[in-house]
């Protein structure tokens, strides 16, 4: 049984199947098509992750990256911010656990050093 939602995003897979089948086969849940992210069962949607950029206003620019490791669903959030210090991160991650009702790591980045890679589930400030 297959079962994907609206806005989840799959492909079909080229090729005959190592078990020799022919039918057309999908990939599997590769992503969304919006921003929204679901961790552990629950949704993020990019205004939470503007809201915890808001409430820390030396935060430059901010990034949710979702991941899956050990079976469980992970986020970490990149912040571009000078000067980074451990206080700063906690309280972030209080914000963030807050807003979200989700544990997540941060990870204090200098500015101008957040990477750009389409695998990343983002919410930029503006200027």
């Amino acid at each position: 049984m297959i079962r994907l939602a609206t806005g989840d995003l799959s492909a079909l897979m080229t090729g005959v199947s190592p078990c020799g089948r022919t039918n057309a086969r999908i990939k599997g849940w590769m992503g969304r098509a919006d921003q929204t992210a679901k961790v552990k069962g629950m949704f993020v949607h990019p205004k939470q992750i503007a809201e915890v950029a808001a409430r820390h206003p030396e935060l430059k620019r901010v990034r949710l990256v979702v991941d899956r490791e050990a079976e469980q669903d992970t986020m970490t959030l990149l912040a571009e911010c000078a000067p980074a210090d451990a206080a700063l991160a906690t309280a972030i991650a209080a914000t963030l656990q807050s807003i979200t009702k989700l544990k997540g790591s941060v990870k204090l980045m200098t500015p101008g050093t957040l990477p750009n890679d389409g695998k990343l589930i983002a919410d930029e400030r503006k200027p």
